[in-house]
């Protein structure tokens, strides 16, 4: 019997050429992303607001000085991942994932150790620049991304679940660690979940099918409809100097920072936004664990729409759910009613949940798949300037108001400009050199 990551040689006279799997290898990639992304989301951004209270209450911080970690992760992440696209595209990713599970693994157990505001900032920095971002989306989509064309709103709906999983297991999950045994090791159960999973799933990972004889989606050579599909794509694919010279480059940046950062804001003050609201700890972690469900079950309908609808009427849409899942926590936090907040959460994850699919599929839409990593790199420093600035600038907010309603109020906002800019969008029309 074979193993998962057996590639078999199966016709006779070019054994050394042809290459062939029962089941095509791109499915296994992204079996490998729904654990990565799990991992990624559990320890880099679902539990954060976990661990805000315990943290600022221990060490005397404020709610800003705290958040800042987070936002700094992200920052940094971004910056590395103008390397790492290219990494990618001419390596692939097996030797990220990896590095980037031991680095973490470290930083998280550090952040365990600290208690210092400047050490724990620069755990956050390492951790984001080598760290967490190594498996995370951009490696991990740009890989799917390569091994799929006809299938690939499939592929990254399904992919994409880790995510889901990471919203709606990771939060309850961690808050009952953190309030049975402490933040501190709550941070090194991270560490250890970090190792665990995410350094043997790298084993599996390849960069693109061609380089193990095979064709995306698993499509056989002799001129077929997938061989044409695929030519045609590498056709249009840009390169990244080519790709920044587009209007939609840029409409989709500035369009998904936006949805980053509103994304990002209710992700890091949702515990502490609950709790202010006279809901229980365990009550809020329950209703980032709806977040989740929303987040889930909204795959399937997202990757049956992308294969059928316009992507940019999706992100529309996806954008419109969570500004409207947001509204209806700001009811809830006024009216004190538990299922509100559960149905503002689940709509909210529901939104959420087409992040992934439809902005990936966007991308290699506009621009190709042969310089995907590197153009997403390229983007990745301005994509988080919202994600970066906005939850710090709530945590002002209520450390200025002692309430968050100004701040959700204006992650609404941030939402309806974000479809606006998306929605305005459009690939390039010839490809320039």
């Amino acid at each position: 019997m074979s193993e998962p990551g057996d590639i078999q040689t199966v016709v006779p006279h070019r054994r050394s050429e042809q290459l062939t799997l029962r089941l095509f290898y791109g499915w296994w990639i992204v079996a490998a992303a729904v654990l990565l992304q799990f991992v990624f989301l559990g320890v880099s951004q679902s539990t954060v607001s976990v661990f805000l209270r315990p943290v600022v209450e221990e060490l005397g911080w404020q709610v800003w000085q705290f958040t800042l970690g987070s936002s700094l992760a992200v920052m940094a992440g971004a910056l590395s991942g103008v390397v790492v696209g290219r990494m990618v595209d001419r390596r692939g990713p097996r030797l990220p994932v990896l590095g980037g599970a031991l680095v973490s693994a470290v930083c998280l157990f550090g952040l365990g150790r600290q208690s210092s505001l400047w050490l724990f900032w620069a755990l956050h920095l390492c951790a984001g620049f080598i760290g967490w971002t190594l498996f995370g989306p951009l490696v991990v989509n740009t890989t799917i991304n390569k091994w799929f064309v006809r299938r690939r709103g499939w592929a990254l709906a399904i992919g994409s679940t880790g995510i889901s999983l990471g919203g709606l297991i990771a939060p309850f999950a961690m808050t009952l660690v953190v309030d049975s045994l402490g933040w501190r090791n709550g941070y090194y159960v991270q560490a250890l979940f970090v190792l665990v999973i995410v350094a043997p799933v790298a084993l599996l990972m390849r960069r693109t099918p061609e380089d193990s004889g095979l064709r995306p989606d698993g499509e056989t050579g002799g001129g077929k409809r997938g061989d044409a599909l695929t030519e045609a794509a590498e056709r249009r694919s840009y390169t990244g100097s080519q790709a920044v010279r587009s209007p939609g480059f840029w409409l989709l940046l500035f369009g998904y920072s936006m949805n980053q950062a509103a994304l990002a804001s209710v992700l890091v003050h949702a515990v502490p936004f609950a709790t202010d609201a006279s809901f229980s700890r365990r009550t809020a972690a329950l209703a980032l664990a709806v977040n989740g469900l929303g987040n889930l079950v909204s795959k399937a309908v997202w990757g049956y729409c992308l294969q059928r609808f316009p992507p940019r009427r999706l992100a529309m849409a996806a954008f419109s759910m969570g500004g409207a899942g947001v509204a209806m926590m700001l009811l809830a936090a006024s009216t004190a009613e538990p299922a509100l907040l559960f149905a503002g959460f689940f709509c909210y994850g529901f939104g959420f949940g087409g992040t992934i699919p439809i902005s990936e599929y966007l991308w290699v839409s506009y621009f190709g798949r042969a310089h995907i990593g590197a153009i997403r790199g390229i983007a990745q420093p301005l994509t988080i300037i919202g994600p970066t600035v906005a939850p710090v600038l709530v945590g002002v907010g209520f450390d200025l108001q002692g309430s968050y309603r100004l701040g959700f109020i204006g992650i609404i906002v941030v939402y309806l400009l974000a479809g606006l800019l998306v929605g305005i969008s459009r690939p390039p029309r010839v490809l320039s050199g």
